[in-house]
């Protein structure tokens, strides 16, 4: 049981409190609300808007980018973010691993993997021959206000309670605590899934460049319309 409530508590403190709604931030703007709204904003933040091909451009984490917004519904659920400059095997390598680096050493961000691409690695010819895509996913440290923890904590109890009794859920059995941590363990993937930030290496000719996504799931289509 310790063992549990230690878990629960560890997911909670993850979830800090804070009035700010809990989506996904692209340069301190949410990524919600209206296409012109976001638009609006990232025009404040120095971006030049081009109306013929509907994108944003300046300098975004030093590159000279492209930006899109995604929407759905009329609600903003994606930022992308496209490299002007196109690069050799070698250089996209560099981009690529430094972009690693820099989200590994951000501590607004969490992954469980190191995706750097080894020295070694013939990209073009895993791309082309092998099809393997070069991406590297991160999500954004979830931020949950009190009453929103309470309810997690409340809905993981209840999805318990469909299996076991209150008096089992007390007293756990080693097979229940497996349970209790799968069901923490599920409802925290599902959190961190919503505030998705991840980048991947396009081919365009015989050169490279970067795109990268600020995905707001809590926005995107869910099949609610079928």
């Amino acid at each position: 049981m310790k063992k549990i409530l230690f878990l629960i508590a560890l997911l909670f403190n993850i979830l800090a409190v804070s009035a700010q709604k809990d989506v996904t931030t692209f340069l301190g703007i949410p990524v919600d609300g209206t296409e012109t709204a976001m638009r609006q904003k990232l025009i404040t933040k120095g971006y030049k808007y081009d109306q013929k091909n509907d994108v944003l451009k300046g300098v975004f984490n030093g590159e000279d980018v492209r930006i899109s917004i995604v929407t759905n519904n009329n609600k903003v659920c994606r930022i992308v973010i496209y490299d002007n400059i196109n690069r050799d095997e070698a250089n996209i390598r560099i981009r690529f691993n430094k972009l690693v680096k820099q989200f590994m050493n951000n501590k607004k961000y969490i992954s469980a993997y190191d995706f750097s691409i080894p020295e070694n690695e013939n990209i073009g010819y895993e791309m082309a021959v092998n099809k393997k895509i070069y991406e590297a996913l991160y999500v954004q440290t979830p931020i949950m206000q009190r009453e929103d923890t309470l309810a997690l904590g409340e809905r993981m109890h209840q999805e318990m309670l469909t299996k076991y009794t209150e008096e089992q859920l007390a007293n756990p059995t080693e097979e229940i605590q497996k349970d209790w941590e799968k069901v923490i363990q599920d409802k925290t993937l599902e959190l961190f899934s919503k505030k998705a930030v991840w980048f991947r290496i396009e081919r365009n000719i015989g050169d490279y460049f970067i795109v990268m996504f600020y995905d707001n799931e809590y926005n995107r289509a869910n099949g609610e319309d079928l």
